[in-house]
């Protein structure tokens, strides 16, 4: 079928269901956020989000356009070895709570590059945060892309107006609401693309023939024997167990994410963040699995019910299975969870963006700006960050998850190590940080296939572009480098004598709850030597041959 088949016939449903949204999003922003008088408002709602509603902004962050889009776009290209990725990218929140979330929110932290800067110093934390900036960018990117193909598809209009409008109408609606209005809508939102996606996805099930229709995130195994007949392929893993590993590379990736790890800081109490977890698993869990259905309901519907849905259109997967087996008006409230969807991880991005560019950056270099002149530079970053986003999403890529997934990489590269090793590492100083940084973020760019498309380590295109060979070579890359420069440099004199161990060692054990300094605490140099080694071995075998 031709891409322009895939529209509401009657586009005021669509209209009327995207109105009612905004203006319940604008309204809750504007309640929430019109108290917001210091940074800490603005960006972390002055710590004061209660477990259930932080549980649900956690899930609605996660959960994101590409979830609703792009995550059914690549299951229809690579099948089960796509779930298989985004399974690992589940873990990430819970495992930034685990590893870092809690330390970080004890030193009063707004963003991982704030520990950055206390743990390495300003260059490196500028370092990281300009790179950060680039992830964030990189993340809303594949959000504004799935808006603008859902606004294309409910008024009828071309791709760049989708984007243009949906765009500002989000960027608007982010810059009025802060981190308070941001938490508060994401938790509605949750509950709106929970929904949105899984009721209508039954009713899509019971169409073409699935007897588990009445609870779609488990039950369509039913299925399974008419898809392998029609699709024997669909089950195998496809890659060699190279492409496998390379997935860890992505999940330490997320840990990384500003957008992420910032709502940890939004709880009330560290008691508060450990709640908002099971929340968080739970809705996540739920809808997640039902991501998962929808794929899978979207091959099959392609294999056995003669529905046609070409390559570039293949992010409007959820919405096209609507609208074959649907009635319009619930298509509508589909297309409106979508943008909810989108609406909630942008917030994540822009706030994450402001901290990084007005906190991060601007007022560490220049530490005697006012608070309210702090506050008006987070609102201007916020604001510059999304016009940002809206423009690099005029040429966008083949999948709108692409970019995304890259992003996890980058940050894996540059910023995740950083914050691991030196949560949890004595001896990591910032020459190592600024080593690992500077060329595992270079190489990288490098060997992604969006800055030179000739170099690159598999040719397999999908692969390359979604960051998993790269992530594969330079996270390796980054860990050793943060670690033997850190180690050598710590013996070197001329260099040593800049460096601050004495007060690393207190900010170390302050942050992991300790009243007292201990020699041997977070100090092991097996463990160090063990993990050189074993990267080492990882960033050469990913040089090898992946025979995709």
């Amino acid at each position: 079928m031709e891409e322009t088949a895939w529209q509401l016939s009657n586009p005021i449903l669509g209209i009327v269901a995207i109105i009612a949204m905004f203006v319940l999003f604008y309204v809750v922003s504007f309640i929430s956020n019109k108290k917001s008088q210091s940074v800490a408002d603005l960006y972390v709602a002055g710590s004061t989000i209660g477990p259930v509603t932080n549980g649900l902004a956690m899930a609605s962050t996660y959960m994101s356009l590409a979830t609703f889009l792009g995550i059914t776009a690549l299951i229809l290209e690579l099948q089960v070895p796509f779930i298989m990725l985004w399974i690992q990218l589940i873990l990430s929140i819970p495992l930034i709570t685990i590893i870092y979330g809690t330390s970080l929110r004890r030193m009063g932290a707004f963003s991982p590059t704030h520990f950055i800067r206390e743990r390495y110093g300003v260059s490196a934390s500028i370092i990281a945060a300009l790179f950060m900036i680039l992830v964030s960018l990189m993340y809303a990117l594949g959000q504004m892309i799935g808006v603008a193909l859902a606004f294309e598809m409910v008024l009828g209009i071309p791709y760049l107006p989708g984007l243009l409008i949906g765009g500002l109408l989000i960027v608007g609606y982010v810059t009025i609401g802060g981190m308070a209005g941001a938490s508060n809508n994401a938790a509605i939102q949750m509950v709106i693309i929970a929904l949105m996606f899984i009721i209508p996805l039954g009713a899509i099930m019971k169409a073409v023939g699935g007897s588990g229709w009445f609870f779609p995130p488990l039950l369509y195994a039913d299925m399974v024997p008419a898809m392998v007949d029609a699709m024997p392929g669909f089950f195998d893993y496809q890659f060699s167990p190279k492409w496998y590993v390379s997935l860890i590379g992505l999940t330490i990736g997320s840990l990384g994410l500003p957008h992420l790890a910032m709502r940890i800081y939004t709880a009330s109490n560290l008691k508060s963040a450990r709640n908002a977890m099971v929340w968080f698993t739970f809705i996540i869990g739920l809808v997640f699995s039902a991501t998962y259905a929808m794929g899978f309901v979207g091959v099959y519907a392609t294999q056995t019910q003669g529905v046609s849905i070409s390559s570039t259109d293949a992010d409007k997967l959820t919405l096209i299975l609507n609208l074959v087996y649907n009635p319009e008006w619930v298509t509508a409230l589909v297309i409106a969870g979508a943008i909810a969807a989108g609406l909630s991880t942008i917030s994540g991005n822009l706030l994450a963006i402001g901290a990084l560019l007005s906190q991060d950056i601007i007022t560490t270099l220049k530490p005697s700006i006012p608070t309210k002149m702090r506050v008006k530079l987070g609102y201007a970053a916020i604001f510059t960050g999304g016009i940002v986003s809206i423009l690099l999403a005029i040429n966008p890529p083949a999948f709108l998850v692409v970019s995304i997934l890259w992003a996890f990489g980058l940050a894996g590269v540059t910023n995740a190590p950083l914050i691991i090793v030196g949560v949890w590492w004595k001896e990591a100083n910032k020459y190592g940080a600024m080593a690992a940084s500077v060329i595992g973020g270079l190489i990288y760019i490098i060997v992604s296939p969006f800055v030179f498309p000739s170099v690159v380590i598999t040719g397999h295109g999908v692969t390359d572009g979604m960051g998993l060979s790269g992530a594969m070579l330079a996270i390796p890359i980054s860990f050793v480098l943060l670690i033997v420069v850190s180690y050598v440099t710590n013996r070197m004199p001329s260099l040593s004598r800049h460096l601050t161990p004495d007060a690393d060692k207190r900010l170390i054990e302050r942050i992991h709850g300790w009243s007292n300094v201990h020699p041997q605490r977070y100090n092991s140099q097996l463990g160090a030597a063990i993990t050189v080694i074993l990267f080492s071995a990882v960033a050469v075998w990913a040089l090898f041959p992946w025979n995709m």
